[in-house]
């Protein structure tokens, strides 16, 4: 157990499920960030979902984060004691009402946000909403029930009870959080959700200036583990179902996660994207479009460029797909792309680097299909292993995923002189063909492939690991990218520039 602890610092990082605890893109960004600024105290505020989902730090400490602490949001669902009657605050759950009738009235309303921020007030130690109230309240009782009569659409009232107590029931820990956090100038969220939620709170009670940076969309990318997820259920049967229709659970879920990151951007200024896509869509979930700009993610060029002269003459037949193996970075299509690349190629091999142990069941699916596809003498399972390592053993990074936001991975492989081939999802066109025109003078560094599509996949693969002058091409052109756009350099200028602006706002609301 991380025992560091201060009376302030200067930035407090909210990190919701990454770093220290996880590792993969945003955790390195976040790991990168401590870093570049040694003179900046920075505080964690790590949030999970249960403690023993969490094993060991993936990462070490900077000596500048002064303070850790961490919260799970499921620790306490449970009561261990038998709960007193209670009658709830009047006045608190009118507001309730209103938020309820608030919310019919659409997403733009700003009356909605506006009591929606009454109430997360009232949520605090002290308020006038209790989480006691809301569990075992008569009032909170009734509604309940009056939303389920009035709106569920699923016929099991215990599942609608027990969601709205799982999606809900977080709130006051964060709540608590926000009173007890030590002293900070600036806070800075990685994500809205859950942290966003606290990084809003904390600016709406505390007047501390919220930065909010999104490497993905947190709420485009809980729809799709939404879609996914098995633990959601549909009680409805067959008569019941309409299959054009999300299940309510689901899109109760979906619901939650808009309206938390809609009070998130309410909150934040600045709000950062990685690339102009992502902007638009925070734009268009309520990000005031002023306060949104890009800021790409960048990596240290000297760490990787020397790489280059470590590579043979040729690429070798080597396809490495480097992540964690879950299903959104989609395993079996990169396996399958792989059968048909073998026939063609039959000493290429795919190299998947990254952790099997976030999701077990997944990482089992993808050795059965190996197995089943006859690919055990080409397809090996790395774990995680160093990039510095594998680049100079490798023909081609590969991105299989079904989203991504701007790949730190695909930006290390460049600077190393490896090329891609990438799903066509979040900035991997853009990283791979170019944005602008001078960017696109540059010429691709790669190929860009639909979303699970094995065969393309693997057509691209074998279309530059079969041509060398059509390999070194797309060689050259990362390169020349990277360098030019994609430097860590950059990226800490701006992110500097960040920081001193919130420290100035910090100081006059004081």
């Amino acid at each position: 157990m991380n025992t560091r602890k201060a009376e302030s610092a200067d930035v407090a990082l909210v990190l919701e499920g990454t770093f220290p605890y996880v590792s993969g893109g945003v955790s390195s960004w976040i790991n990168q960030i401590i870093r570049a600024y040694p003179e900046i105290r920075f505080a964690i505020v790590f949030l999970g979902s249960r403690r023993e989902d969490y094993q060991e730090f993936k990462y070490q400490l900077p000596d500048n984060v002064v303070h850790f602490e961490e919260h799970y949001l499921y620790a306490n669902l449970n009561a261990h004691h038998q709960p007193a009657k209670r009658s709830g605050d009047r006045e608190a759950f009118a507001l309730i009402d209103q938020l309820i009738d608030a919310l019919h009235q659409g997403p733009d309303s700003p009356q909605t946000m506006e009591v929606f921020r009454q109430v997360a007030l009232q949520m605090r130690p002290g308020g006038r909403l209790q989480m006691e109230d809301f569990l075992y309240s008569q009032r909170a009782w009734e509604i309940i029930c009056n939303v389920y009569r009035d709106h569920c659409s699923d016929p099991s009232f215990v599942d609608f009870f027990w969601t709205v107590r799982i999606m809900f029931q977080p709130l006051w820990l964060l709540a608590r959080v926000a009173t007890a956090l030590i002293p900070v100038r600036v806070v800075h969220c990685a994500s809205t959700g859950y942290a966003g939620f606290l990084g809003g709170l904390l600016e709406q009670t505390r007047g501390t200036p919220l930065v909010l940076s999104e490497h993905g969309i947190y709420t485009k990318e809980r729809k799709i583990d939404l879609f996914k997820s098995e633990w959601i259920r549909d009680n409805r049967n067959i008569f019941q179902r309409d299959p054009t229709e999300l299940s309510y659970f689901r899109q109760m879920w979906i619901h939650f996660f808009e309206w938390i990151g809609r009070y998130c951007y309410a909150s934040a200024n600045p709000i950062i994207a990685l690339y102009e896509a992502n902007r638009l869509r925070q734009v268009a979930d309520g990000a005031a479009p002023e306060r949104t700009f890009n800021i790409p993610n960048g990596i240290e060029l000297a760490r990787f460029a020397p790489l280059r002269a470590q590579r043979p003459a040729t690429p070798p037949p080597v396809l490495c797909l480097i992540g964690r193996v879950v299903p959104i970075k989609d395993i079996k299509t990169f396996v399958r792309a792989m059968r048909r690349v073998a026939n063609e190629l039959p000493g290429a091999e795919g190299w998947i680097a990254g952790p099997a142990d976030e999701d077990p069941a997944y990482a089992e699916e993808c050795q059965s299909l190996v197995r089943s596809l006859g690919l055990e003498k080409n397809i090996r399972f790395l774990g995680f292993q160093k990039v510095e390592d594998l680049m100079p053993r490798i023909g081609l990074v590969v991105l299989s995923s079904i989203s991504e936001a701007l790949p730190l991975v695909l930006l290390e492989g460049y600077a190393a002189g490896v090329p891609a081939v990438s799903t066509d999802v979040g900035s991997c066109r853009q990283l791979v063909e170019g944005l602008d025109a001078a960017d696109q003078a540059l010429g691709p560094s790669g190929k860009i492939v639909p979303i699970a599509d094995p065969q393309q996949l693997a057509d691209a693969a074998l279309s530059l690991l079969s041509d060398p002058a059509a390999w070194q091409a797309a060689s050259n052109a990362a390169i020349a990218r990277v360098e030019r756009y994609y430097t860590d350099t950059m990226m800490f200028d701006r992110y500097r520039a960040v920081y001193e602006k919130a420290f100035l706002r910090a100081r006059g609301a004081h």
